[in-house]
């Protein structure tokens, strides 16, 4: 039996997220499927981190173990193919040790959020990007942005549906970046609340259109007080870039 690593891109647009679900409409449902058109065994898939409805992925990393006899080249080919025409890809395949394990080894993962910043409606960009209408000023957003660096409880930015046992996450990075009316926001950490980058990025938003001072951000996350976030931002503007492992 072998161990095999997918790096998977995806639209989030059609899905209702990767998990798994009833109606088997999520991203995981339609990579179950291919696996076992190609391979006819009922795997378990393990993932690096759940992506909501309508988030975007292009460096999504799952795993499952296969007794059939085949090789990367084959299986990414194999699995594209049986995923047509839905908005996936398996992008890369490897064959890794056992020790592997998409979730737990992964050591930090990244995000980007898209904003395009202009009154018009977006065409080509529709459903990748959050159109924001008011000018933004991205150095304000900034400044916001580094009160959020390092290690904090995120209970101020935490769905009220999260999951996870501790509110309290390190940042390690956040990076953002404006080149006409694009503003990219990208948020590396080792793990994520639910809804922790859409809350924080709906809150910088406030920031940038001069609704709230930079060091508001500071007030609401020293709090641990949800009903103090700013709106969440739409997923659509979401997306898993990558996922770093040793």
């Amino acid at each position: 039996m072998a161990r095999w690593k997918l790096t998977i891109e995806y639209d989030g647009r059609p899905f209702n997220g990767w998990q798994s679900q009833k109606d088997n409409s999520g991203v995981q449902d339609y990579l179950h499927k291919a696996i076992i058109d190609f391979s006819k065994e009922d795997v378990k898939i393990h993932t690096a981190g759940r992506t909501d409805s309508g988030v975007h992925a292009k460096g999504q990393v799952s795993h499952f173990d296969l007794i059939r006899t085949t090789n990367a080249n084959e299986l990414r080919e194999a699995l594209n193919s049986h995923l047509k025409p839905n908005p996936i890809a398996v992008i890369e395949v490897s064959e890794v040790n056992n020790d592997f394990h998409a979730r737990f080894s992964a050591i930090k993962r990244h995000y980007k959020y898209g904003i395009i910043n202009r009154r018009a409606p977006l065409t080509f960009d529709k459903g990748k990007y959050w159109r924001v209408g008011k000018k933004l000023n991205s150095e304000s957003m900034i400044k916001a942005s580094k009160y959020l660096i390092g290690f904090h409880d995120f209970t101020t930015f935490r769905s009220s549906h999260c999951q996870s046992k501790s509110p309290s996450k390190t940042i390690d990075e956040i990076k953002i970046e404006q080149l006409d009316n694009e503003i990219i926001i990208c948020v590396s950490a080792k793990s994520f609340l639910h809804n922790q980058v859409r809350s924080i990025v709906g809150s910088l938003k406030l920031v940038g259109e001069g609704k709230w001072e930079p060091k508001k951000i500071k007030e609401i996350l020293d709090k641990k007080d949800r009903t103090l976030c700013g709106p969440v931002a739409p997923a659509e503007g979401l997306c898993l870039e990558k996922v770093d492992y040793d």
